[in-house]
């Protein structure tokens, strides 16, 4: 009767005791698994992104690009370039100077042509009536972009450039004003140039005009 006590009870206990060192001991050796996607901010499935990233400004977009994987980079350009065209057409309302019109350099932009980058049309220096000068741009066209300025610059990375600002619209006639003693010995090029990415959508080299 004493040993069928004993049995019992050991019964009990080890129902109580196994399942507690179950559930304390299996998390030593059963394995979970979980495979989260990585986030995309910056993708063609993810649209508010690149408003996001539009709506910035030209220093938080400059501080952005610092993060931003050449994929994404990519992503934001070809999204940009879908964007409705915009057009202005500048007349010219100041005088040109005829005695010293221009300093008879001219020059035809050249688009890197990609398939997201291009730039085509017509540039001049002008010199106007009050001897200021410009740039302008005529006949001109290339692909939309985030903050994309003009630049005048030794060469067509911009190592070293003038930033005339930002490019008013991407089709149409256009000014720009330029410092006078701008040495174009020096500043040979025009470039249409996307400055938060540091990318080159055209350039113009500058010659005499014949």
């Amino acid at each position: 009767m004493k040993n069928k006590t004993k049995i019992i009870i050991g019964i009990i206990i080890a129902a109580i005791v196994i399942p507690i060192g179950i559930y304390t001991i299996s998390p030593l050796f059963i394995n979970t698994e979980i495979n989260e996607p990585l986030p995309t901010l910056l993708s063609s499935e993810s649209p508010i992104g690149f408003e996001k990233f539009m709506a910035m400004t030209e220093n938080e977009k400059l501080d952005a690009a610092k993060n931003m994987t050449v994929k994404e980079k990519d992503m934001i350009m070809k999204m940009a370039a879908e964007e409705q065209d915009t057009t202005i057409n500048e007349t010219m309302t100041i005088i040109i100077n005829h005695s010293t019109q221009n300093t008879g350099l001219i020059g035809d932009f050249m688009g890197v042509n990609d398939g997201i980058h291009n730039a085509e049309g017509k540039v001049k220096i002008l010199r106007l009536s009050d001897e200021s000068q410009i740039v302008r741009l005529e006949d001109f066209r290339s692909t939309n972009g985030p903050d994309v300025h003009l630049y005048l610059a030794i060469d067509k990375q911009a190592s070293d450039f003038i930033d005339l600002g930002r490019l008013k619209a991407n089709i149409g006639n256009q000014n720009y004003q330029i410092p006078l003693d701008t040495d174009f010995n020096k500043y040979k090029y025009v470039l249409i140039w996307c400055q938060p990415f540091s990318v080159l959508f055209g350039s113009a080299q500058l010659s005499s005009a014949i």
